[in-house]
């Protein structure tokens, strides 16, 4: 391996697949097909850390099944990211990444810059968005980077993140320092789902220890993680809703937009379907269609940020079909 690829590993800190396996990290095995998923993200990382063609990765990520290969989509953006924050601001494999074959990931590729973005200096974060065409999902979408920081530092950090409810110090993500531990917060419900084994029971217990004004947020992440990633039965999805309780709406909201990525990435696995309907009582045509009426353009003004305008009309659609009807 060159050098300077050796430096890259060292500065981004990869984990080895064993590290982020659920029995090195403490967590439950009782889900232990979620096991493939970070270790997927873990490949991507590491094909796109050392290879030196870009072709050599695509060709690698186009092989890995439909099912796991936006995980390593997102792992192989995680590492052009720390290449190119690296490389002075004249990289550019990021952009070309997310322009060309990542482009249906692009969800979860900007989760993959958010996981750079805990390996790097926060000096180095004004760098990692790359210069993409505006469209529906860019930049608007690209709060799922703060979010992929979040995941990362609860999955990782547990005691600190989790246990001690530890909160960074804010950053304008796109302008707006206001929402930026919101997002974060989002990131660490969507690790409360694997950090538990996807057991809802104690899913929802670690939600309730949190400070109530941060529920919510949470609750939507463990919706989004437990509808793309998967886990548990109907059954369980069921109770999850019940623990859930006024936060139902929230979870409904991150069950579709997680139905939206894999709707957008071309494939949509049985089990995503099955937490759909258990989580929200819709089809996949559905859901993708509620996301797309809703939709926010970028360049909207208000208090919020559209993405989270956008969220919340979606959120908003839950809250008036659970509402009691006037006799």
């Amino acid at each position: 391996m060159p050098p300077v690829l050796g430096v890259l590993r060292r500065v981004a800190l990869a984990p080895s697949l064993a590290a982020v396996g659920f029995r090195k990290r403490g967590f439950p095995a009782s889900a232990h097909d979620l096991e493939s998923i970070p270790q997927s993200v873990v490949c991507g990382f590491e094909w796109g850390i050392e290879a030196r063609r870009p072709w050599e990765v695509e060709r690698r990520l186009s092989m890995v099944d439909p099912e796991l290969r936006g995980f390593a989509f997102e792992g192989a953006t995680m590492a052009y990211t720390v290449r190119d924050a690296m490389a002075a601001g004249r990289g550019h494999r990021t952009r070309d990444l997310l322009a060309g074959p990542g482009a249906p990931h692009i969800f979860l590729a900007y989760i993959g810059i958010g996981f750079a973005m805990a390996r790097l200096p926060r000096v180095l974060w004004k760098k990692v968005l790359p210069d993409l065409p505006p469209s529906p999902y860019h930049p608007t979408m690209s709060w799922f980077a703060v979010d992929g920081y979040g995941f990362d530092r609860a999955y990782f950090h547990t005691r600190k993140w989790v246990d001690r409810q530890y909160r960074p110090r804010p950053y304008p993500w796109a302008g707006d320092k206001d929402y930026f531990l919101r997002a974060v917060d989002h990131g660490i419900g969507r690790a409360l789902w694997f950090i538990h084994g996807a057991e809802p029971g104690p899913v929802a217990d670690a939600v309730r220890r949190f400070d109530p004004a941060r529920q919510a947020d949470l609750w939507s992440g463990v919706g989004l993680a437990a509808t793309f990633a998967g886990g548990c039965t109907a059954q369980g999805l069921a109770g999850l809703c019940d623990e859930a309780g006024g936060h139902r709406p929230e979870v409904a909201l991150g069950a579709v937009l997680a139905v939206k990525a894999r709707h957008h990435s071309g494939h949509v696995p049985p089990h995503v379907v099955a937490s759909l309907a258990a989580l929200t009582g819709l089809t996949v045509a559905e859901a993708v269609d509620l996301a797309d009426r809703t939709e926010v353009p970028f360049d909207t003004p208000g208090p919020v940020p559209p993405y989270e305008r956008w969220r919340g009309r979606i959120r908003e659609s839950f809250v008036a079909a659970t509402e009691p009807t006037a006799s």
